[in-house]
This record gives structure tokens, sequence and C-alpha cells, in this order.
């Protein structure tokens, strides 16, 4: 099994939390309390926790012309699991933030996804075009 990531982030309401990762996402919820949760995002735990916005000074950054969030977090998925995550927010009306392909024909080239958790985190999706290429450059 591949290892694991475990992220904990600040959230301002556990209950909207849930329901986004859990009914948008497709997230398992895991241990929870009244003002924490485990969230099972693609076999990784990241724990919200109850207790206000978290500010960035950073909002975004200029990549070969898009916009993009300074601080967000994400997963690396294979294209036919990437394009069913895209229909199924679709389908959702979920709010796509962007859809950008990156280094078109270039080692590493990829596309990614992004939307908005009610936290005001971007939480981003991306498959390579190459596997290979993930941590090449």
């Amino acid at each position: 099994m591949a290892t694991q990531f475990h992220l904990a982030l600040p959230c301002v309401s556990i209950n909207k939390t849930r329901l986004f990762y859990k009914d948008m996402l497709g997230a398992e919820i895991g241990r929870s309390s009244v003002k924490w949760a485990d969230i099972n995002l693609f076999g990784n735990q990241i724990t919200f926790t109850e207790c206000g916005p978290f500010k960035f000074e950073s909002k975004s950054y200029n990549f070969n012309g898009d916009i993009l969030p300074s601080f967000h977090f994400g997963v690396i998925l294979k294209k036919e699991e990437w394009d069913n995550m895209l229909d199924a927010l679709k389908s959702k009306n979920a709010s796509i933030v962007s859809q950008v392909k990156f280094l078109e024909n270039k080692t590493g080239e990829h596309q990614s996804f992004f939307v908005k958790d009610p936290n005001d985190f971007t939480v981003e999706f991306k498959c390579f075009t190459k596997s290979s290429d993930i941590f090449n450059g």
C-alpha cells in the first residue's frame, strides 16, 4: 500500500464541511465529534477542526498566464477517475473554479480543475498525461 498523508486544517462549520466532502466529493467521513472530523479523501486523512477561518496573505499566483491559488491541496488521479470526478461535480452543479491544462507537450503535462470547499479552501484534482512525469521536470 502506498504511504498516506495526513493534513490538519481549521474550518468554519464542521457540519457544512462534512456535507461538502461526503456529498460533493464522495469522500468517507471517519472518526468525528461535534467540533472535528476525519475525512478520507482517496485514502488520505484530512482532519478538520471547527475553530474559524484561516487567513492567507497571498491568495494567488500566475503560472503561464493562469491565475492559481497559492494555498491549495488535492489529489492526483488517473485520467478516467479524473474525468469521472469532473463529470460528477458538474452533475451536482458544483462551482468549478478553473479547469486548466498545464505544460502542454512538455514533461509534466497535466490537467487540473479546482473547487472551493465551504471554508474557502481550494481542492485540486489533477491527472498527468504520463504518470512517470509526476516528479520529473
